[in-house]
């Protein structure tokens, strides 16, 4: 085992795991995983209709045998942990037939986004949330990721104020249940989130394997193609998209494994790359997937979330590399921001993005100031880590990933 230690649980946090335990026992379908459990999630996702309401088997049906079976076999998940799976599997299901139910939103035209990739923590939430508070941008809610069809960009104000209020209960228990992700990630209602939360529609996800260990869907997952869940991407945007004329701005570490889906989903798109010394992209990511994993497990090792970390960060920037030097590469405008640039120069820094953007940048003085000041830093808690907590060698890390810190001169 590795120096790393699960944050405590308060007494409220104890009492909903002991609570799911005792549910267990007594309601064991609702936390069936694996195989068995495949027709049990589509039983719940089409409420007793044919599943031909989820379209062809083949777009969604492996995806979900993959995740429920590497869940149950990878998982080390105590009950809450799961359910979480169970429902997520429900829960992205129902968002497919939904969605398809606007088939008349393919039509839509959506203005070139604005997207920011990079690997983990590399600085992509800070500068996407800044980005966010700009009047002619837009970013996505976690509710409008979750429930698109519930919150269409031509919904009434009030019925969606009503409907983004009644969708808070789920961060406030998230919360309850791990106090220390705000320190390390922090995340409300009324926050702009990465769009990886409304993906999975196809049961394909990068962003699955954050909050749950899933080594054999990871490797699964390396050798599919992505083509159809990014469709289901634009859809979804499209969907929430209010025509009032708003440009996406949009943020996902997972799109860094997937930019040639992207590239061809969002042709025009502003992309912004961000770099950052890999030893701390490692390090800090693994410190994060930890913690998030530790809420849904009771078996989290640091060292073997530190070994799956270093080996998802080299696949998703050995593919990035790639895609970057294909012909199809030239449909975007790409941007790469060192982040020592971004936190010592954020206003230089905002100006070149803008720049390339094609938006005039006069104000960025002003939102840099005035998101610092609503968004102070370590407000929620001071994020700290090593990478010997998860069995990592800085050294080692950087001379395995050095191929990529070579390629954008990326400072260590």
């Amino acid at each position: 085992m590795s120096g790393w230690i699960a944050p405590p649980r308060g007494p409220a946090a104890l009492d909903a795991y002991r609570a799911a335990e005792n549910d267990r026992t007594v309601s064991p379908q609702k936390y069936r995983l694996g195989e068995d459990a495949v027709p049990l999630v589509i039983e719940r996702a089409c409420r007793g209709t044919d599943s031909a309401i989820l379209g062809a088997d083949e777009q969604w049906r492996p995806g979900l045998t993959e995740y429920l079976g590497s869940a149950a076999e990878d998982g080390r998940l105590n009950a809450l942990g799961a359910m979480m799976v169970q429902n997520t599997a429900v829960g992205r299901l129902i968002a497919r037939q939904r969605m398809a139910e606007r088939p008349e939103v393919k039509q839509r035209a959506l203005q070139p986004p604005i997207v920011i990739i990079g690997g983990w923590r590399t600085g992509t939430t800070y500068l996407f949330r800044m980005l966010a508070t700009d009047p002619r941008l837009r970013a996505p809610l976690p509710a409008e990721l979750g429930l698109p069809w519930k919150l269409p960009g031509d919904l009434d104000p009030e019925l969606r104020a009503q409907r983004l209020q009644a969708a808070a209960n789920g961060h406030q228990m998230l919360h309850i249940l791990n106090p220390t992700m705000a320190a390390v990630h922090d995340s409300g209602p009324q926050l702009a989130e990465e769009c990886v939360l409304g993906m999975g529609t196809t049961l394909r996800n990068w962003g699955f394997t954050a909050t749950t260990r899933l080594n054999g869907y990871a490797r699964w997952l390396a050798g599919q193609d992505l083509s159809e869940e990014y469709r289901q991407h634009r859809r979804m945007l499209q969907i929430l998209d209010a025509g009032d004329g708003r440009r996406w701005v949009l943020k996902a570490p997972a799109h860094t494994a997937e930019l040639d889906h992207l590239v061809a989903t969002y042709p025009g798109a502003c992309v912004v790359h961000l770099h950052r010394d890999v030893a701390e992209t490692v390090a800090s990511g693994a410190s994060l997937f930890a913690t998030y994993r530790s809420t849904y497990s009771d078996e989290v090792d640091g060292a073997d979330v530190g070994r799956a970390q270093l080996e998802q960060t080299e696949l998703w920037l050995r593919r990035a590399l790639k895609a970057r030097e294909s012909e199809a590469a030239q449909r975007v405008t790409w941007v790469d921001v060192q982040y020592t640039d971004l936190v010592s120069r954020p206003v230089e820094t905002l100006h070149r993005i803008y720049a390339r953007a094609g938006l005039d940048s006069a104000d960025a003085a002003t939102m840099v100031t005035g998101y610092e000041a609503k968004h102070p830093r370590n407000a929620k808690g001071a994020h700290h880590y090593a990478a010997a907590e998860f069995g990592l060698d800085a050294d080692e890390v950087r001379e395995r990933l050095g191929f990529y810190t070579d390629a954008f001169g990326v400072p260590t």
